[in-house]
């Protein structure tokens, strides 16, 4: 066996007494840094952050409007209204959410034509209708309707006819609508139901 040309360095080899030592001063290091915490680390902060001295933190967004407590500009010949369908998110970027809603006239029998119309908060705890996206004279029904990134979605069902049984729409619209300049813009794909 040949020597190593390289000088034994006792020094190297780990023995317990030094893993002992080194587990100690850890200990010891933790130990110091959980008794020189500031008061402020306690668990008594927002959950949304924290803010700087002086400034005012945001408040907090309201939740949407309840559909079911706005006034709509519908003429349901001394019926009521109904709330078919509503999606909530924000539409214009201001952090508060408004509601869109589907509401038609109640009906004993058949499918009253609906109009879609997006909320936001009245003066008091009541919802209030901001703009309205499908008017019930457009005589039409909606078959779905989603809110996703300030996008809203439906699918307008209706009839190339009056010949065309009220149980079997056979025009679909899908339809999107996007707030942008002050105004709703709208965008159509229009296909037969094949029905």
């Amino acid at each position: 066996m040949q020597p190593s040309a390289v000088p034994d360095l006792a020094h190297t080899h780990a023995r317990p007494v030094h893993w002992l030592a080194t587990a100690t001063a850890m200990a010891a290091v933790v130990a110091t840094a959980g008794l020189l915490q500031p008061d402020s680390a306690t668990a008594t902060g927002s959950a949304t952050g924290t803010v700087a001295a002086g400034a005012k933190a945001a408040p907090a967004a309201a939740p949407a409007p309840d559909a079911t407590t706005a006034d709509y500009p519908l003429e349901c010949g001394g019926a009521a209204d109904t709330v078919a369908r509503q999606a909530r998110g924000d539409l214009d970027g201001d952090g508060n959410p408004e509601t869109v809603a589907v509401v038609h006239c109640e009906a004993g029998s058949g499918t009253p034509p609906s109009g879609i119309y997006v909320l936001t908060h009245g003066e008091d705890t009541t919802a209030r209708v901001v703009a309205t996206l499908l008017e019930p004279a457009q005589q039409k029904n909606v078959g779905d309707l989603a809110l996703r990134d300030g996008v809203i979605t439906a699918t307008l069902l209706g009839y190339s006819s009056p010949d065309v049984p009220s149980c079997c729409p056979d025009e679909r619209e899908r339809v999107t609508w996007r707030w942008q300049g002050g105004a709703f813009l709208r965008d159509t794909q229009t296909a037969a139901t094949g029905a």
